[in-house]
């Protein structure tokens, strides 16, 4: 394959990833302005910022449909929704030939639909309507690619950058979690601290399997466990790192890859930590370097499957 295709079908596939993650994020979190504090809304908005990278430009001024508004809508900003949208159609719109009618169909309609919004579209009502039906699009795109596209290397890059984006978000959240509520908890918890969990789980598409997991009785090494190292849930980061293991060596066998060693060896080794980790010995290790740790590792995989894959010189191409 080529590596112009494979990092188009790469980025396509991460932009809509993030899209997706930034949308929950913010649906999650307007579902808890019950809580009216100004306080709480502070520290529930800064953390929002926090986990999506502080893009600059974006910053939190009291006023929840303003903030809410530049993060779907501001197209000059890399994080807000619509870009993110925008640059995954465009990353499609390059590698056309390469998947199906579907495909592009979907993510064309998903495009229309996003940047058709107007001013008065983003009242909270339309807004409680939108950001649901950007993941039902997202969704959608993602069933369409796995029905109507081979399964073959092209497919394969979308699902290694479906998981690594997965994920690192996953992570990040976890890590903003862990330094702002978790470090901090006490014995009893009040009631403000359950419904960050709750939407902590909630951002995840995680609550309603938890709690077939463990009921509803949410503590900190549960929830912990679940999203870190559940085996079968598709947003825990073991799932994700197994997934993209299993695209990379999917990849390496119909390419050849002779210079992935060091990548499969890195991702492995990532792999092996999740398999046969304990919540036990990380909770004893310290759970915040433990998540900074797959965030490292997430960013070194990722550069060398640009090493390897795309931005390969001309002596390995040669070579392979």
């Amino acid at each position: 394959m080529l590596s112009r295709v494979a990092d188009s079908l790469y980025w396509m596939s991460r932009y809509l990833e993030r899209a997706e993650n930034t949308v929950r994020l913010l649906d999650t979190n307007m579902g808890l302005m019950l809580d009216k504090s100004s306080t709480s809304a502070e520290r529930r908005w800064q953390r929002v910022l926090a986990t999506i990278g502080k893009p600059e430009g974006c910053e939190w001024k009291g006023d929840v449909y303003e903030f809410v508004d530049q993060l779907c809508f501001d197209d000059t900003k890399a994080a807000a929704v619509t870009s993110c949208i925008v640059l995954a159609r465009e990353n499609a719109r390059q590698v056309r030939e390469e998947i199906s009618s579907e495909q592009w169909q979907r993510l064309n309609r998903l495009f229309h639909e996003v940047t058709k919004q107007t001013d008065s579209d983003r009242s909270e009502l339309r807004l409680s309507e939108f950001l649901p039906s950007v993941v039902d699009g997202i969704h959608l795109f993602q069933g369409v690619t796995d029905t109507t596209l081979s399964h073959g290397e092209g497919w394969q890059f979308i699902q290694i950058g479906r998981y690594i984006e997965r994920a690192s978000s996953t992570a990040r959240l976890l890590e903003i979690y862990h330094h702002d509520s978790f470090t901090t908890m006490e014995e009893v918890h009040d009631g403000f601290e359950y419904l960050e969990w709750i939407g902590l789980l909630r951002t995840c598409t995680a609550f309603e399997a938890y709690c077939k997991v463990y009921t509803a009785d949410l503590t900190y090494d549960r929830i912990l466990e679940f999203l870190v190292l559940d085996a079968d849930f598709p947003h825990s980061i073991r799932f994700c790192i197994d997934s993209l293991v299993n695209a990379l060596r999917a990849v390496q066998q119909d390419s050849r890859g002779h210079h992935a060693e060091e990548l499969m060896r890195l991702s492995g080794r990532l792999q092996a930590s999740l398999r046969y980790g304990q919540i036990s010995e990380i909770l004893e290790r310290d759970a915040g370097i433990y998540l900074r740790r797959i965030l490292d590792l997430c960013l070194q995989i990722h550069e060398l499957i640009y090493e390897v894959y795309i931005r390969y010189s001309v002596q390995t191409a040669l070579a392979m």
